[in-house]
């Protein structure tokens, strides 16, 4: 039993990492999955997450919100974007991700082609939300589309940054579970 639990829990810090392209908080889910084994699993077991595993778990999350945060805010920050326009930003993000999580199934690389579409379209979103927020503001097209192109970098760059720190928690998890004594 404690095998299948150790490869559920594999797997779904595999899955939940993979919801950071998309704008969810996979990072924080795969901090809760490890917690929840942490507390379930018997600390003898040859198969269990330390508490301190958690914790470093719990950092590697903060880390990878601190950078998405910092650059998506720079994105529109940068050139002047207001608050309305990235709140539009965001929710055009989430939209894009997710509604890219299926037109980039049609890339014909399994998983990399939907992680890739969800990634560009959550940046057009967020591309697509700071110019509808901007023009409502009563900005021009020309700069409105400006804020919209740093949120649209500030989003790719945000995400990347958090996906490549959320990549190291499926790592850290697997070598807590091989290695005794983390």
């Amino acid at each position: 039993m404690e095998i299948v639990a150790a490869i559920l829990l594999l797997i779904g810090a595999l899955a939940c990492w993979a919801l950071n392209f998309v704008g969810l908080p996979g990072n924080w889910l795969v901090v809760c999955l490890s917690a929840t084994h942490a507390m379930f699993v018997q600390s003898d077991s040859r198969l269990d997450v330390s508490w301190v595993v958690v914790g470093i778990l719990l950092l590697l999350a903060v880390l990878g919100e601190i950078i998405e945060f910092a650059a998506s805010a720079m994105g529109v920050a940068k050139l002047g974007g207001s608050r309305r326009g990235a709140v539009l930003a965001v929710v055009g993000s989430v939209a894009g991700g997710i509604a890219g999580m299926f037109v980039g199934g049609g890339i014909p690389i399994p998983v990399v082609g939907s992680l890739l579409g969800a990634m560009l379209l959550a940046g057009c979103g967020a591309l697509a939300g700071a110019v509808v927020g901007e023009r409502w503001k009563g900005r021009e097209w020309d700069e409105s589309l400006q804020i919209g192109h740093g949120a649209f970098w500030g989003r790719v760059l945000g995400t990347l940054g958090k996906a490549l720190v959320g990549g190291l928690m499926p790592v850290v998890v697997l070598l807590a579970l091989l290695l005794e004594g983390i």
